[in-house]
């Protein structure tokens, strides 16, 4: 991210697991900080044995008595919320609220709230919030495991800040495309094993083989991949002639009857 990450911030959370999850969330988006309000239980060395790979993480976790404490540094606050309040508020959804929170990342700290398990954020703290965010699921059963709502959050601030542009890992070995020359033979073995097989003795060979040489184009393989499947067609000749099938050449295909 090229802005100030959100902090997450987790209200009086009541399971060290939850925790731990949140946390691995944290690092697995690039937030910059995990603050918690009057945990239950706060046990750095299990949160680390949870979210592996975090120590960075657990050791700037700060600890505060109340969520304005925790927040007293920040510009832009959305708090995560499953339950529809009365009083007017703003309500948005996790795509815009990423993006409000990234509009505000400039003028300072941004954070995420998340409340308790159990019952969730209070009134007074919601009021603490510039937004409200809720996360449409089933109506039926509109709660979602603490970590869950944290990483759909998380999930929709990195797409904000431009994570869908991040290019994708490449395989491990690049292959360049095939040549023309291997795509013929694969053309080639496949047409001798399909005369082997008898598929041409309803079907026109000519069409059959054109709609074969579409398909193996739209599928754009790589060198690798056309020897793999030209590699299949070699070898089911190779098994129909053990097996005493007459397999022809492609220079002498037999006559339909």
């Amino acid at each position: 991210m090229s802005l100030q990450a959100p902090v997450l911030v987790l209200v009086e959370p009541q399971d060290v697991v939850n925790i731990g999850s949140a946390v691995r969330v944290a690092k697995n988006f690039a937030l910059s900080q995990v603050r918690l309000v009057a945990p239950a239980i706060f046990d750095p060395y299990r949160i680390e044995g949870i979210a592996h790979s975090t120590a960075d993480y657990v050791d700037s976790i700060s600890i505060h008595n109340t969520l304005q404490e925790a927040i007293e540094d920040c510009v832009y606050v959305v708090a995560l919320t499953a339950r529809e309040r009365a009083a007017k508020r703003t309500v948005i959804r996790p795509g815009a609220a990423a993006a409000e929170l990234m509009a505000h990342a400039d003028r300072g700290t941004v954070a995420i709230v998340a409340g308790r398990e159990d019952k969730g954020l209070t009134n007074d703290e919601l009021d603490r919030c510039h937004a409200l965010v809720t996360i449409p699921t089933n109506p039926a059963y509109r709660s979602l495991n603490l970590a869950q709502a944290v990483a759909i959050m998380c999930y929709e601030i990195r797409l904000a800040a431009g994570g869908e542009r991040q290019p994708l890992k490449p395989p491990r070995k690049l292959v360049g495309a095939p040549e023309s020359g291997l795509l013929e033979r694969l053309f080639a073995d496949w047409e001798r094993a399909l005369w082997g097989i008898d598929f041409f003795k309803t079907r026109q060979a000519e069409h059959v083989m054109r709609s074969f040489r579409e398909i193996i184009y739209r599928a754009d393989l790589d060198g690798r991949e056309a020897a793999l499947i030209r590699a299949m067609g070699i070898e089911v000749v190779r098994f129909l002639e053990r097996s005493g099938v007459e397999v022809p050449p492609l220079d002498h295909p037999p006559v339909p009857d």
